[in-house]
């Protein structure tokens, strides 16, 4: 399967527009995780594979034929892959996407905490059953 590439209609969209063929290709199961495991330089497909939580080895042959092709994976001639500088781009470019995840988790994890628990309306009463243990 060739790479989702821009001016081709991809999963969701026919207008081929470059957001959403970066998106059809990161929603690919492993591509995010195979360039945000080589952001530090090259890797050898067997340490790549197993830092990738031991993918199968044609899943991961097959998403890196994917990334080569489109631009953002290269293979070294020592059998190494690396992000080109189109792949640190991606780098670049998701660091704000992680600030705000870490800030949207922190957000749910406050809304959590200030939700009522099963024990306690905020009036000090129970809101378990009478005769409950829980």
């Amino acid at each position: 399967m060739a790479a989702p590439r821009p001016g081709r209609a991809v999963r969701g969209s026919s207008t081929g527009r470059p957001l959403m063929a970066a998106l059809d290709l990161f929603g690919q199961r492993w591509n995010l995780r195979i360039v945000w495991e080589l952001q530090h330089g090259p890797v050898g497909f067997r340490a790549l594979q197993e830092r990738c939580d031991n993918m199968s080895s044609s899943v991961l042959r097959q998403r890196l034929t994917e990334l080569v092709d489109a631009a953002l994976v290269e293979q070294h001639p020592d059998s190494t892959y690396a992000l080109t500088e189109l792949g640190h781009g991606v780098h670049r470019a998701l660091r704000p996407l992680g600030r705000w995840a870490a800030e949207w988790a922190a957000t749910l994890s406050a809304d959590s905490e200030d939700a009522p628990s099963a024990s306690d309306d905020r009036s000090g009463k129970s809101l378990s059953p009478k005769g409950s243990d829980a």
